[in-house]
């Protein structure tokens, strides 16, 4: 099982956005299980529990983890594909976000467009990197700091900003032959608070 996979497929998308469907792949990635065992967790019929996971299956979701002996009747039983998933904006290419059709380095919204796009790259890479069975060279930084004033945010967005930009004018090569392009994202932004899981509505 992935730690975390990116959902490309929009028809695979608008399956894992049911909410029955979604409470399935949750239990899926906590351990594998029969739509029998399943359908007693969740209050629905184990005919209608097996159609969804039938479906889930049928969209790369979930996968055979094994069969069991249950009296005259073999248990199929099933385990997500990954511990938890996300949906790529390529699963939308119509409207999917586009950073370069504005830039504003302090709009909240160009950097939504730039998380998007990350997410639909690496996860285009990580597609790629698997189906080559080849490790992807990435990197990445997170962290926290608590600003005592908004002249201290706009003095550290400016230090980040002169830093990451002389180290792109010390490392960067245009003409290297054998080189491989990399694009850099440095964010920042207000320290979202938990909020509460929604409960299943059946």
């Amino acid at each position: 099982m992935l730690d975390v996979t990116v959902i490309e497929d929009p028809e695979a998308a608008a399956v894992s956005l049911d909410p029955v469907r979604a409470r399935l792949l949750a239990e899926l990635a906590d351990a594998p299980a029969s739509a029998a065992m399943l359908a007693g967790r969740i209050g629905l019929p184990r005919q209608k529990v097996n159609y969804h996971l039938k479906t889930l299956e049928r969209h790369g979701l979930v996968e055979l983890a094994g069969e069991r002996r249950k009296g005259n009747v073999t248990e199929r039983l099933m385990r997500a594909t990954a511990a938890s998933y996300v949906i790529s904006p390529a699963a939308l290419p119509a409207v999917q976000p586009d950073p370069d059709r504005f830039r504003d380095q302090l709009s909240a919204r160009w950097l939504l467009a730039l998380g998007a796009r990350l997410v639909r790259d690496v996860g285009m890479l990580v597609s790629g990197a698997g189906k080559a069975r080849k490790r992807l060279a990435t990197y990445a930084l997170d962290g926290e700091v608590r600003f005592a004033s908004a002249a201290d945010r706009a003095a550290f967005v400016q230090e980040l900003t002169a830093g990451v930009s002389a180290l792109v004018r010390k490392y960067d090569a245009p003409d290297a032959e054998g080189g491989r392009d990399h694009r850099i994202v440095v964010a920042v932004h207000p320290t979202v608070k938990d909020r509460p899981t929604p409960e299943l509505e059946q």
